[in-house]
């Protein structure tokens, strides 16, 4: 039986309905097949109870899929990957410039701008085809916080700040013709409404559709090196310090476990699981 009146409790706090659908659209993105799905979803079904969060059911699929293919375990936990990208936003930023780099941008990281009236720091300026684009990276380490309104109307007014100085100046050989808001959560609605009204780019966790963090990652295979669920907290915390961020970086820069005394056998495993992860032949 597929409906359920199932009560659970979202990590907002919020008490929603549990939709059996929605966990198999996210089992099936991460590639796995209609069996291992359904084997999943059966084993999650007799484990339910009112009240449930959706962390405890993320965790009982989780370790399912681990115990099957770890490397559709490691796409399953990309939302939470995401977050463990902190306490800081600067490895959030790392990402999404890298993310944007494979898109065809050159990128900058944490770069000051004289404005019109003050100087800013911009957490990421990317150019492509003349145009230079900045942007500004919202991140939260934990679950269930939005970008409220605020956020959009303080980047606007930055943007159009430095975008008056720019666009004034003869010696930049490109022009600044837009401003991007990055989360790694969700907008409000009315951060929505005022970011497109003001014509800012808004990038979320799942916006725009098809468009979305999520959806850019899984299409390039750019994921970051938190998703891995063979390397430890510890062995993250030090690639993510000497600017390894993403997992495809990792296949490049092997001797970064070396040095972290990581056995050739733990590294096979490692390389298997990122190759894997990152459709990325002959590793």
């Amino acid at each position: 039986m597929e409906d359920t009146s199932l009560i659970i409790t979202k990590a907002s706090g919020k008490k929603v309905k549990f939709s059996f659908n929605k966990l198999r659209s996210s089992l099936k993105r991460t590639g796995a097949d209609d069996a291992l799905i359904q084997h999943i979803v059966d084993k999650v079904r007799d484990e339910l109870y009112q009240g449930i969060s959706t962390k405890e059911i993320y965790n009982r699929a989780f370790a399912l899929l681990k115990k099957k293919k770890s490397y559709l375990a490691s796409k399953y936990k990309l939302k939470k990957a995401i977050y463990e990208l902190g306490p800081t936003g600067f490895p959030f930023e790392r990402f999404v410039s890298a993310v944007l780099k494979y898109s065809g941008y050159t990128a900058e990281v944490g770069q000051f701008l004289q404005g019109k009236c003050v100087t800013h720091e911009i957490d990421v300026i990317v150019t492509k085809n003349n145009e230079t684009t900045v942007i500004e990276c919202k991140f939260h380490s934990e679950q269930g916080i939005t970008c409220n309104v605020k956020v959009p109307l303080y980047i606007h007014s930055r943007y159009q700040d430095v975008k008056t100085h720019w666009n004034a100046n003869p010696k930049n050989e490109t022009s600044l013709t837009k401003g991007w808001v990055v989360t790694n959560t969700r907008f409000t609605e009315d951060a929505l409404k005022y970011g497109n009204c003001a014509g800012l780019y808004l990038l979320s966790w799942d916006y725009p559709q098809n468009e979305g963090l999520k959806d850019r990652i899984d299409r390039l295979g750019l994921y970051p090196i938190t998703v891995s669920t063979l390397l430890t907290k510890r062995e993250k915390q030090f690639l993510l310090s000497r600017d390894i961020v993403l997992c495809r970086e990792l296949l490049h820069d092997k001797f970064f476990l070396d040095h972290l005394n990581v056995s050739e056998i733990r590294q096979q495993k490692i390389f298997h699981e990122i190759s894997q992860l990152c459709g990325i032949k002959n590793h």
